[in-house]
This record gives C-alpha cells, structure tokens and sequence, in this order.
C-alpha cells in the first residue's frame, strides 16, 4: 500500500516571517492527529529555516521549491543541497513554471542531475512531469510525459526510484480553474507514468513509487483525485496559501 502524500508549494508567496508563520500555526492543530497522510510545506527559501524550528517534532515536513545540483561553487543566486539538508526533507524538481522559464537548469538533464543530487544529500526529490495545452490537443501526452520521466529517472538505482515521488501537472490545468478529470489522470498515471518507470527501474519501481496530481486541486475536488487508485496524492498550489488547505489534508486522509 503506497502512503498518501500532500505537498503545498507557496511558489512566490508567504516569503516573511510573519505571514508563513501564521499560517503554519493555523495549519498545524488542524492536522495534528493525521496520521495516514504525508504532509510537506514548500515555501520560499527566506522562512525555511524558522519554519524548520517552529516544526519540530510535528507531522508536517518542508521541502524547497528547487535546487542547484552542485554542492557548492560559483553558481550565484543558486541553493544547494548541501544548503537545505538540514533543513528539509523533500525538494520539489523540474516544476512546469521552472521549465518553462529556467531553461538551462530545468531541462530532463538538469533534473536528472538533481534528483541525483537529492539522494546523495538524503533529499526525497518530488519530480514533475506534465503536457502543454498544445501537446494535449495534438495527442503528445503520453510520449512528451514518458520521456520526461524515463530522462529524470535515468541512472537512479531501483531503490532510489521506489523513494521518489512524481508529480504530474498538467500545464494547461495550473492556477486555470480547470483540472483533468480523475478518471483520465488515473489512466494516464497508471499506463504512462508507470510504464515508463519500469522501463528503468523495473515493475517493482513502478509499483512502489509515489505519483500526485497537480493542476488547480483544491477542496472541493481532491476526494475525487484521492480515491483514484493510482493517484497516490495532491501537489497543491494556490489553494495551499490559506488555513483552509488543512481541509485537503483532512480529506486526503479520510478519502
């Protein structure tokens, strides 16, 4: 049985003290007694380290929202993992905005180096795959998708695959309003993503390793995505910035 996993990425939002520090205290007694739902926080770099302390000893978890894949070195304006390893857990990789913006360090190769560099700096690394509204429509899903997961994975060993979480974010669904339906991301997750897995990793990869959806969940419709059997959780955005984002966790956990 694949444990459920709810991530909030903030993005660009809650980056003082104050503000993610209120929220977390409005999240936290929510979801105190959640035992069956991994739950991660992604906010930005500049409150990772007191969100870090205000969470300990708390079911709640931090990821970043990115790193380099180099240690150290002359990389300005760069995070390494040795930068966030003691602070988080997980870290969020190749996320569709990145990709489409950050070109040099968001391409299949760069995430494959990184989520490489997660594990050897003992980071669970949250990997995102996902179409355009173009490569939707022109039928390009499922092989854009397969060889975006085939390239991230390439060189992990089985075990480190098993360990990784995926993401699929539909591009065209993000911060929209719309989502795909359950029953198409189920199918496309249960053939498409892992079928690519376990032509890297194996069947047993495949089987064992962790994939949400991402693209506008919100409360109102995450049992629908949760109760899918092959949909193992939720990448949430926007709806991740208010107190109320406890609700899908709670939801997640009851679905």
């Amino acid at each position: 049985m694949r444990r459920r996993v709810i991530a909030g990425n903030w993005k660009m939002n809650l980056g003082t003290v104050h503000e993610a520090l209120d929220l977390v205290r409005a999240i936290r007694p929510r979801v105190s007694e959640v035992a069956s739902v991994d739950m991660v926080l992604c906010p930005p770099f500049t409150v990772l380290q007191p969100l870090a302390e205000v969470l300990t000893n708390s079911r709640i978890a931090l990821g970043a929202q990115t790193m380099h894949w180099e240690s150290n070195g002359a990389h300005t304006g760069e995070i390494s993992p040795s930068m966030l390893q003691s602070l988080c857990e997980y870290v969020i990789l190749g996320h569709s905005e990145r990709r489409a913006t950050q070109s040099s360090e968001s391409s299949n190769a760069a995430i494959r180096a990184k989520a490489a560099a997660a594990f050897e700096h003992e980071l669970t690394p949250i990997i995102c795959v996902g179409e355009n509204l173009a490569q939707n429509e022109a039928g390009e899903t499922d092989a854009f998708v397969r060889e975006q997961v085939c390239a991230a994975l390439e060189g992990l060993t089985p075990d480190q695959i098993k360990r990784c979480i995926l993401a699929y974010e539909p591009i065209w669904a993000i911060g929209t309003g719309k989502a795909a339906t359950p029953a198409d991301v189920n199918a496309l997750i249960g053939v498409t993503i892992r079928g690519a897995v376990a032509a890297v990793g194996g069947e047993e990869s495949a089987q064992a390793v962790r994939v949400m959806y991402g693209g506008s969940v919100k409360k109102e419709n995450i049992a629908g995505f949760i109760c899918m059997p092959e949909i193992d959780g939720a990448l949430v955005g926007g709806a991740s910035l208010k107190p109320d984002f406890a609700a899908l966790i709670q939801a997640a956990a009851a679905a």
